[in-house]
This record gives C-alpha cells, sequence and structure tokens, in this order.
C-alpha cells in the first residue's frame, strides 16, 4: 500500500499532480486471490394501494426504520438521512428516490446473493407495514416525470439544473430509471485493458439478455431497453461506448486524461455542494476553479468526479458494467464472473470480439435497446452471440469451482427461448393485462 500511503502524505500537503490521479486507479489492481463481485441493485419504492411514487418523508420513514431494526448507521446531510451504513454495504437514494443497495466485496456468487436476499428482506419488512412496495423494473412505468418526487440531496440539484443543458433526456435518467451492475477488480493494467474492452463490446449483449423498461406512462414506449436508449441522449460528453478504449496507447494514463476532459458538475466543501458544473478539473488541479478560487482537488473530490462519468462500463478502482436494466435481481452477476474471472474464458471473448470495429460496437449500442435479442449482428443475431458467452460462462464459473452455474439458470431461460423480460412484459400487457401496466407494479414486485 506504498502508493495509498504516500497519496495519503500527498493530499495534506503538496497540490495532486497526474500522476497522483494515476497512482489512484492503480492501486485498484489486486492479486487474483483477493478479486471479488460487487452488486448495485436500484429499484422503485411505490405505494401498494395508489401505485403512486414514495415521497421523500416516506423513504426517510424507510431508512430510520432499517436502521432501528436491523442496526445500520445513517447517513445525514443537512439534518435529512439521505442513507445508510453497515460494514462495507451501504444503502442510497438516486433522484427520484429509487432505493439502492451497494453491495461490499464479496468473494462468491452464493455470497452476493445471500447478501440482495438479506437485503429484500430488510427493505420489505419495514416496508409492508406502511403500505409500500419495491417493483424491480428498468424505468418508470406509470407516472410522468412530473410526478416523481425530489430527493433533498445537493448534488442532485445541481445535476437536476445541468442536465436539460446537455441532452434531452438526462432528467428522465436521473428520476424515472433503475439499474443493476456488477462491479468486478482486475490484477494490472494488461487486466483491466482486457476486460474494460470485452466489458464495453458485451454491454450491448447485456442489455438484451436483461432488457426490463418497455413502458412508459402507462403504455409500450418502443422499446425493450428504455433506459438504456435514455443513456444515448443524457450527457454525451460522459456516456457512451469508448472507443479510446480500443486504441494501443489506452492504459490507467488515457482514462485520467479522458476523465480531466469531462466537465465537472462540483465540489463539496464544509458540507455543502458547491456548482461547478461545465468547469474543468483541470482548471481545478491549479486552483482555478472560479466558484472556488484557491481551492485544490483533494483524491476525495477526484474520487467524486470519476462517479460523474456514466459510460457503459466505468473505470474507478474497479471496473463496473452498466449496461443492465433494473430487475429480478438473480439474472445479473454470474454472467461477468464466469466470463471475466476465469483466463480461458476472458482469452475466447477477447478472441471473439477482438475484430469487430467502433461502428459495429455502436450499431449494437444504438439497436439493442429496441430490438434486444433479434438484433442483427453479421451473419446472424445477438441472440446467437448470447448463446456463445452463455456457454463460455457457464465453463468459466465451472473451473472458478464454486458451484456457481445455476445462476445462469434464468439468463439461460432467456436466450434459449429469444424472449427478453422486456418482451415478456409485453405480452403479458396486449392479453392477461388488457393493455394496462397497473399489474407490472405486482408481476416485478420484490
Amino acid at each position: 500500500m506504498a502508493v495509498a500511503s504516500r497519496l495519503a502524505v500527498a493530499r495534506m500537503t503538496e497540490p495532486l499532480t497526474k500522476e497522483d490521479l494515476v497512482a489512484y486507479l492503480v492501486s485498484g489492481c489486486k492479486p487474483k486471490e483477493n478479486w471479488r463481485i460487487g452488486t448495485e441493485h436500484e429499484k422503485f419504492g411505490f405505494e401498494v394501494d395508489t401505485l403512486r411514487p414514495i415521497k421523500y418523508d416516506q423513504i426517510r420513514d424507510i431508512l430510520n426504520g432499517l436502521a432501528e431494526r436491523f442496526d445500520w448507521d445513517k447517513i445525514v446531510e443537512e439534518n435529512n438521512v439521505i442513507g445508510l451504513k453497515q460494514g462495507k454495504q451501504s444503502i442510497s437514494l438516486e433522484p427520484g428516490g429509487q432505493f439502492e443497495l451497494s453491495g461490499a466485496p464479496l468473494e462468491t456468487l452464493h455470497q452476493t446473493c445471500a447478501e440482495v436476499n438479506s437485503h429484500l428482506y430488510q427493505v420489505k419488512a419495514v416496508g409492508e407495514e406502511m403500505g409500500i412496495g419495491f417493483l424491480g423494473i428498468g424505468f418508470q412505468p406509470k407516472w410522468a416525470l412530473s410526478d416523481i418526487p425530489i430527493m433533498p440531496k445537493g448534488r442532485y440539484e445541481i445535476m437536476r439544473n445541468y442536465m436539460p443543458k446537455v441532452g434531452s433526456l438526462g432528467l428522465d435518467m436521473m428520476f424515472r430509471t433503475c439499474t443493476v451492475q456488477v462491479n468486478l477488480d482486475f490484477s494490472s493494467e494488461q487486466d483491466m485493458i482486457r476486460k474494460f474492452r470485452t466489458g464495453l463490446a458485451l454491454q450491448p449483449i447485456a442489455t438484451a439478455i436483461f432488457a426490463n423498461s418497455p413502458f412508459k406512462e402507462g403504455k409500450p414506449n418502443g422499446y425493450l431497453s428504455l433506459r438504456s436508449h435514455i443513456w444515448t441522449d443524457t450527457d454525451n460528453n460522459r456516456s457512451g461506448m469508448l472507443p479510446f478504449v480500443f486504441d494501443d496507447s489506452f492504459g490507467f494514463e488515457r482514462y485520467v486524461d479522458y476523465a480531466l476532459d469531462i466537465p465537472m458538475y462540483f465540489v463539496y466543501r464544509n458540507k455543502k455542494y458547491i456548482d461547478c458544473t461545465g468547469m474543468s478539473f483541470r482548471d481545478f488541479m491549479v486552483g482555478k476553479l472560479p466558484q472556488a478560487p484557491g481551492e485544490l482537488p483533494t483524491l476525495n473530490d477526484w474520487e467524486n468526479h470519476l462517479t460523474t462519468i456514466f459510460p457503459e462500463v466505468r473505470l474507478k478502482r474497479y471496473l463496473e458494467m452498466r449496461g443492465a436494466d433494473g430487475g429480478p435481481w438473480r439474472r445479473l452477476c454470474a454472467l461477468p464472473v464466469g466470463l471475466l474471472y476465469d483466463e480461458e474464458s476472458l482469452q475466447s471473448i477477447s478472441d471473439m470480439t477482438s475484430d469487430w470495429t467502433n461502428e459495429e460496437r455502436e450499431m449494437l449500442r444504438r439497436k439493442v435497446p429496441v430490438t434486444g435479442l433479434k438484433t442483427p449482428f453479421r451473419d446472424g443475431y445477438v441472440r446467437d452471440l448470447a448463446e456463445e458467452i452463455l456457454q463460455l460462462s457457464k465453463n468459466g464459473l465451472e473451473r472458478r469451482g464454486y458451484k456457481e452455474v445455476g445462476f445462469l439458470r434464468e439468463v439461460d431461460a432467456v436466450i434459449s427461448s429469444g424472449v427478453t423480460p422486456a418482451e415478456r412484459l409485453l405480452n403479458l400487457y396486449e392479453t392477461k393485462w388488457q393493455r394496462s401496466v397497473d399489474p407490472v407494479f405486482q408481476e416485478l414486485l420484490y
């Protein structure tokens, strides 16, 4: 941990250099035996009687209930409880009150499964008494933007004002989407590059398999994953498929350069968020932020800045896979773990995707939200790719030796039937539900 302690000292004394920012990312490298799996799990809370989204005061009561009953520590901002912490797990609120579990880094899929089950048990125990349910879907199926309550978090206020300036769908992203993501480790720069490239190439395939956001304001919205489509016009400065990751020159330093050029959102000082939208972190490095003259960044500021970048795969001190809609969680972690944590599968998948062009990856990114597994690719369909990937992931999980292959069952069912979760919901909407979205709140209730 020499790097970290040096950085800690640097923070106290001299200004951060670009080398420090690179070293921060490099400090994420760990030997294979220390690799872990992290899950992030968002869901919509709603009133069971009215199906309306829950307001902040209801959320506050849930957070307080979880803290009292299950021994979580409260996270408070300006006298409002805005989250909870317990060991390496935390619960936070997205802008429209979406409830997010950020799991601890765990060793096996059995443990991540137990963690999510425990979380859902706790949330249900507290929510049910208050007449509140939680919905696992990628986009709010029924309510308009104006129906969604706003959470009292300083950073969201800043983002809310900025979003309409940089894209037409940013507010929808903030207030009406839910995702489930997987965070994975790397051992070296070379390992990070391979996993980053593979992860980016595969995100559209994950988007297809987990597509689960076909409704908007009570009707089919024309997409299987509206959530995924929304990211294509949220803020193109900070999202997308990062073609530069496929350049020969790519590495930690190149990602730092990319992040430095992404306009900032805020700086957090004296328990307040200062609006720095559109400003450059490079200016901040030399104390030239107009809103905070003379202030210099700490590693904490850098960490915050890295969380305001939203590509399909995001680099921190680990890699975040961000392509999947919110939904019944069990379908998620197993696939990337089997592919990226097994050397043989990772090599196979790298080989399989290495000759895909930027244009092809971009085409998948654009078309999959509409056509899912039926999206044409070369001489076949995305479903054919999904079948190959599934087999590689099964083999990888087998070789891991933790008896985790069973966690691929649901993915297997989607791929072998060729019917995505969204298409299943659309079919129910047209038949059993008689063109009403209300039953989805029961269907996808946790």
